[in-house]
């Protein structure tokens, strides 16, 4: 199909979503009048005035989709990204303009650097698209520090590839459509009313209508972009910044659950910079198999039945068929575009200034190994606690007082010492395990079922316990670890030997001995 009949298709999609908006305002305007001047009856005034208040409330949210569906296409005021000038950035605007003037097309207006894995393009379309307006393109400085200058390269072309296609402007009429549809079919399905859900019902159809129709565009413009970027950058690094893409989020989100979120709930943040800046040394500790892994396990996204955007797989497949170009791929320990940046660190402080909550900001700053103690410490008392809980019960017990499953104070909790005096006098398995917590299933659980239910969780405060010790004293370091999993290091006897000394205390015939032993090896040790 040629560029004008996509050109129609689109204006007559979007015509017909006008055209459903105005069709029902109109039926519901008729309805409206007919009942108030030919069909009133006094007697059924309140079943009218209920009918009148239903097609008001259709009426707005019609109106509302529409509201959207014009506005949709308006470049609004980015506060969460940092706006970068060529003064400012003067390298990375090169790279920008060089895959602008190897596409034909002109370079974005607006250069933006955000906090995601990801760059994309946004014009602001006038006529309904088919005029251009204000470019943007939006940069995330992950992306930057995974990929290299080659692939970047890559990326930037297919981007511009779509300005070539004339993706933005024919593409944001459908998108405004789409975009719109879905909203108003959206605002319906949330409505209550059998009326509401009747011209949902008809929106739904409408969007289906419109996704299918548009779909095959999408896709066959994706490829054409990809095409763009072989021509500028090579294939295999285009082929390769297409593989580098899912590792990198795959990456990026273990880092902001792992590392960026690391004092989230201890009122800390990383150094500043580092909230983002930190996902630089991830990158450079792991390998490249070391990066595949975090995404080796995780289930592809299921793609949408009109996603407009082809698997990754058949687009790097498509790329591979072309023919060597002889630009073949070596800049896998290149360093990344990063290097683009004039004061990268500077940059990654502006960035995370404007994202991160307001509150936020005034959390105390701590450096990465701080961090990763204070983690692990609160991580340890979280282990420990629901033992140090049924000990001082049972000690409680013991004691001749309270039996009960009370609250204990921080101040009754059990030390490390007498949590394994405890064990010594036999209370494990005749008191401790009791009040442990557990579901309402293994509750009814009795003798070897019940104590192998519980011998994991009595293990898991003790260890607990262990590390509040070591840790405490001095004799545990913290491990950032951008290569494995952040956590603490603990004495060499300790690595060696803890997990014997603590299956000995919890085995059915509890024994303390080695773990005794540990403690008073590493409280000769100088901290």
């Amino acid at each position: 199909m040629t560029l004008r009949l996509r050109a129609v298709r689109a204006l007559v999609l979007l015509a017909g979503f006008y055209l459903l908006g105005v069709v029902l305002l109109a039926v519901m305007g008729v309805v409206d009048w007919l009942l108030v001047t030919k069909l009133f009856v006094a007697a059924a005034a309140w079943l009218i005035a209920v009918i009148l208040m239903a097609t008001v409330v259709a009426a707005t949210t019609i109106l509302r989709g529409m509201y959207a569906f014009l506005s949709a296409g308006r470049l609004r005021p980015v506060t969460d990204a940092i706006p970068v000038t060529p003064e400012d950035q003067p390298e990375l605007w090169e790279q920008v303009r060089a895959a602008a003037a190897a596409t034909g097309e002109r370079p974005p207006d607006e250069l933006y650097l955000t906090d995601e894995v990801n760059a994309s393009v946004a014009e602001e379309s006038r006529l309904l698209g088919l005029l251009p307006g204000r470019r943007r393109m939006f940069l995330g400085l992950p992306l930057l520090a995974g990929l290299t200058v080659p692939r970047l390269q890559a990326v930037l072309a297919h981007e511009f590839g779509h300005y070539v296609n004339l993706d933005t402007r024919l593409g944001a009429v459908t998108m405004r459509g789409r975009a719109a549809v879905l909203h108003t079919v959206e605002v319906f399905q949330r409505g209550s009313t059998r009326l509401q859900h009747l011209i949902g019902a008809l929106y739904g159809g409408y969007a289906r209508m419109f996704l299918r129709t548009s779909q095959p565009v999408a896709r066959r413009q994706e490829f054409a972009a990809d095409q763009v970027a072989v021509r500028h950058a090579g294939r295999d690094a285009t082929a390769n910044a297409l593989r580098a893409l899912p590792v990198l989020k795959a990456a990026h989100q273990h880092y902001a659950l792992t590392y960026a979120g690391m004092g989230s709930k201890l009122g800390a943040l990383p150094p500043v910079g580092e909230l983002h800046g930190g996902f630089r040394r991830l990158l450079a500790a792991r390998s490249t198999d070391g990066l595949a892994a975090l995404s080796a396990g995780q289930r592809a996204p299921r793609p949408h039945a009109y996603d407009s955007h082809p698997p990754m797989a058949e687009r790097v497949a498509l790329i591979e068929e072309l023919p060597a170009d002889g630009r073949a791929d070596e800049s896998a320990d290149e360093p990344s575009a990063l290097v683009l940046l004039q004061d990268a660190d500077r940059v990654f402080a502006e960035l995370e200034a404007l994202t991160v909550p307001p509150g936020a900001a005034e959390l105390r700053r701590l450096s990465w190994d701080e961090l990763v103690m204070l983690r692990a410490r609160a991580d340890a008392a979280g282990w420990s606690k629901p033992l140090r809980v049924a000990v001082a019960r049972s000690l409680r017990a013991e004691a001749g007082g309270r039996a009960g499953r009370g609250a204990v104070a921080d101040d009754e909790l059990p030390s490390l010492a007498e949590v394994l005096d405890a064990i010594d006098r036999g209370l494990l398995w005749t008191e401790i395990a009791d009040r442990m917590p557990k579901p309402d299933q293994a509750s009814r659980l009795t003798g070897e079922s019940a104590r192998n239910f519980i011998r994991p969780k009595v293990f898991d405060g003790l260890a607990g316990m262990v590390h509040l010790h070591l840790a405490e004293s001095g004799q545990a370091t913290p491990d950032i670890a951008w290569s494995a999993v952040p956590g603490i290091a603990l004495p060499d006897a300790w690595e060696a030997g803890m997990d014997a000394a603590l299956d000995a205390a919890v085995s059915d015939a509890p024994d303390t001995t080695l773990l005794r032993t540990l403690l008073a090896t590493a409280a000769q040790v100088p901290a």
